[in-house]
């Protein structure tokens, strides 16, 4: 009775109905199921907030420092400075190192864990001995600020409170420069009880061509695999084979995203125009000079030379 009922309902379909039904929504399914987030990447400028437009360029001010302060955390399972720290034995007085456990729960939304180890920085800033009006620089270690910028914030007479940091954008090596806008990093004069570690905006203001950002710019591809587990944005991980070895390192190679992810832009201009591979750059001009001169060691972070390591 029921393939009967069946048979006359299809029978009294017309052909649109027909291939709605069963070619048109069947593909919409499986469209968003496999490409869902690239359309809500691609939609983000309908709903985007405030931009850095307004940022204003600062080059002619900079400030005394009596403090350097080198704040690492750990990773997890595997504290790599920790392993590592009788190689910064020269500067082991300037040094404040700690350590924190994670607390990662189940199901909670993973920039809670970062917010509470951002949190432990705080601690550890006291722990040195942090004095008002000494020199903060807050960054993640994947945001280096060059020699010059240090220099000139190190013998200036006054910079404002708070100071933003344009890095060049690269990824996975210096051959892929991705654009000048990282801006995160900033320059913080210290006031106790009110200076606070954080890695989001807080001012206008942006010293330009301050250093580098270099984004997943590791040795060997199981650091590509750590990471993209991982990281704060673990569930961009939606599918087993984006962790395949083959396929990280052929993404490598081409300049593309690992995550198969529309640019994270807020105008539709700039999503069309980064959309695709990042275009290779051979040149070594105005790159980190301690990479130069330490090119055998680093040579995997050069232009054309995209193959890692294995393990």
């Amino acid at each position: 009775m029921s393939m009967s009922r069946l048979r006359c309902m299809l029978q009294g379909m017309d052909l649109k109905t027909f291939i709605l039904l069963f070619v048109i929504v069947p593909i919409g399914i499986v469209g968003i199921y496999f490409h869902g987030q690239k359309v809500t990447y691609f939609l983000r400028p309908l709903h985007a907030y405030d931009s850095m437009e307004r940022i204003v360029s600062v080059h002619h001010t900079i400030c005394s420092s009596r403090v350097e302060l080198n704040v690492l955390p750990a990773c997890p399972n595997r504290i790599f400075f920790a392993i590592n720290r009788d190689q910064f034995d020269f500067i082991e007085s300037r040094l404040t190192y700690g350590t924190i456990g994670g607390r990662f729960r189940k199901g909670e939304n993973p920039f809670v864990e970062e917010a509470y180890q951002r949190v432990a920085l705080d601690h550890l800033l006291r722990i040195a001995g942090i004095q008002d009006d000494d020199l903060l620089i807050m960054s993640d270690v994947d945001e280096i600020p060059s020699r010059h910028t240090i220099d000139l914030l190190r013998w200036c007479d006054d910079i404002p409170p708070v100071l933003h940091l344009q890095l060049k954008n690269y990824l996975y090596s210096f051959e892929f420069l991705w654009d000048h806008r990282s801006w995160r990093a900033s320059i913080h004069r210290y006031q106790m009880g009110k200076t606070r570690y954080a890695h989001f905006r807080r001012t206008d203001y942006l010293l330009s061509d301050a250093g580098w950002h270099c984004s997943f710019c590791f040795r060997q591809i199981s650091e590509f695999v750590f990471k993209m587990k991982a990281y704060s944005h673990y569930d961009r991980v939606r599918f087993s084979h984006y962790l395949n070895p083959k396929r990280i390192q052929d993404i490598i190679c081409k300049g593309a995203d690992l995550y198969d992810m529309i640019p994270e832009e807020y105008t539709f201009r700039e999503i069309i125009g980064k959309m695709g591979s990042i275009p290779h750059s051979y040149s070594a001009v105005h790159l980190p000079e301690y990479l130069l001169n330490n090119a055998d060691k680093y040579k995997y972070l050069l232009p054309g030379n995209c193959r890692r390591e294995s393990d």
